[in-house]
């Protein structure tokens, strides 16, 4: 049997693990930005806050993700929780990372004039800070989802849901009827989610950034 035949055979159950996939990943990275995003504005004002916030995620993001996973078994168990926890987890560095960068890169008369018409800090924040810094903030969702892309495949091995079961299924039945075709079926998906994740976010950042919308026809 051929990929594409595997792949005709077993359709519902790839596209389910699929659905699950992306719902998996885009729930943890809309999770993992409200915090990183929070702790970004936080922290940004003071180096030795941020330094320690951005060295935690960081010293998070350099644990294995197999070690990790398997750390998260004895609290959480097998299934949904632990991968959830493992995927939000090395969402977080690169988020606050460059909410971080992007905050600290606005310009500081831009905020000095709006605090100067009277604008408190909070709307100063809100009105002038984070719009200027969001392309920067929007680059790092981007590299997070790319990156909970790849750790949701490696979930399966606490049986989490999603693509890669493909993966892991065959991969343990190396040698064996359609191994290289499950294999390849989950790694093939997973890649491919990640483009259209990516394509997604292009036309986010397209539509959110100032001056980044196209101009009307005749306008």
């Amino acid at each position: 049997m051929n990929l594409w035949e595997y792949v005709e055979d077993r359709w519902d159950l790839i596209l389910f693990e699929t659905v699950q996939h992306a719902s998996m990943v885009a729930q943890c990275v809309l999770v993992a930005a409200v915090l990183g995003v929070l702790i970004g504005v936080a922290t940004y004002r003071h180096p030795r806050p941020a330094a320690l916030a951005t060295a935690g995620a960081g010293v998070l993001f350099t644990i294995p993700s197999l070690a990790m996973l398997g750390l998260l078994i004895p609290p959480l168990g097998l299934g949904v929780a632990p991968s959830v926890t493992a995927i939000v987890l090395y969402s977080l560095l690169p988020i606050i990372r460059n909410t971080v960068v992007g905050l600290r890169g606005v310009d500081a008369t831009l905020v000095d004039a709006a605090r100067g018409i009277g604008m408190s800090r909070h709307r100063s924040l809100t009105r002038v800070e984070l719009p200027l810094a969001w392309p920067v903030i929007l680059t790092g969702i981007r590299v997070a989802t790319q990156l909970a892309m790849g750790v949701g495949a490696v979930a399966a091995y606490v049986s989490g849901p999603g693509l890669g079961e493909q993966i892991f299924s065959g991969l343990a039945r190396l040698g064996g009827a359609n191994a290289v075709n499950a294999t390849l079926t989950g790694t093939i998906g997973v890649a491919l989610l990640a483009l259209l994740f990516d394509g997604v976010f292009v036309l986010i950042g397209r539509f959110t950034t100032p001056g980044a919308r196209p101009a009307a026809a005749g306008g």
